[in-house]
C-alpha cells in the first residue's frame, strides 16, 4: 500500500482520544521550544539570541549561512568587534564589523559606524536616509560565537517556502501518528 496509504490507515485507526492526546504533545513541543527562545533572549540579553549570514559581506570570517550567537553586555562597544544591528525601515539584521565608535562628551552617547569585512566601503549606505551613525538602540547584539554552514537550513526554507511547509507537514504528520 506505500507509506502514503499506512499513515492514513493509521491515522483512520487511531481513536479520538489518541488524536487529542498526540496534538497536545505537538503544541507541547512547540510551546517547549518557545519557551527555549525567549529563555534565551533573558540570558543573552539580546532580542535575537542567533542569527543567520545572509550574505557574503563578512567573508572570510563568516561565510553565508554560518550561524552567529550573540550576547549584549552592558559594556561599550569597541572598534573591532562584530555586531548585529537593526536598520530603521529595514527587516532583517546586518552583521558587520565596527570599524569607529564616537563618544560624545556632552550626552556621552556613542556613535558607532560598520563596514563588511568584505566591502569596499563603510555602512552608511545602509543605514536610513539621512543617518550617518548608528546608535546603541540599533545593535542587537555582539557575535560571541558561530556555527558554520548550520543556517543553510533557514536560507533554503526562506527561499523555497514549499520546502518550509513540507518539513512542517511531515514532521507534524509524524507526531499525530506516532503510536506512542
Amino acid at each position: 500500500m506505500g507509506f502514503v496509504g499506512d499513515t492514513v490507515e493509521s491515522i483512520r485507526s487511531m481513536q479520538i482520544r489518541q488524536v487529542v492526546s498526540q496534538i497536545i504533545s505537538l503544541g507541547m513541543i512547540v510551546t517547549s521550544a518557545l519557551i527555549i527562545w525567549k529563555g534565551l533572549i533573558v540570558v543573552t540579553g539580546s532580542e535575537s539570541p542567533v542569527v543567520v549570514v545572509l550574505s557574503g559581506s563578512m567573508e572570510p570570517g563568516f561565510k553565508r549561512g554560518d550561524i552567529l550567537f550573540l550576547h549584549m553586555s552592558k559594556e561599550p562597544i569597541r572598534t573591532g568587534e562584530i555586531v548585529v544591528f537593526n536598520v530603521d525601515g529595514r527587516e532583517i539584521p546586518i552583521v558587520h564589523r565596527v570599524i569607529k565608535v564616537h563618544e560624545r562628551q556632552d550626552t556621552a552617547e556613542v556613535d558607532i559606524l560598520t563596514k563588511g569585512d568584505n566591502n569596499f566601503g563603510d555602512d552608511r549606505l545602509l543605514y536610513a536616509q539621512g543617518q550617518l551613525w548608528l546608535q546603541q538602540h540599533h545593535i542587537m547584539g555582539r557575535a560571541v560565537g558561530y556555527l558554520p554552514y548550520v543556517g543553510w537550513v533557514t536560507i533554503i526554507m526562506t527561499e523555497k517556502p514549499i520546502i518550509k511547509y513540507l518539513l512542517i507537514g511531515a514532521l507534524g504528520l509524524l507526531v499525530i501518528t506516532s503510536k506512542e
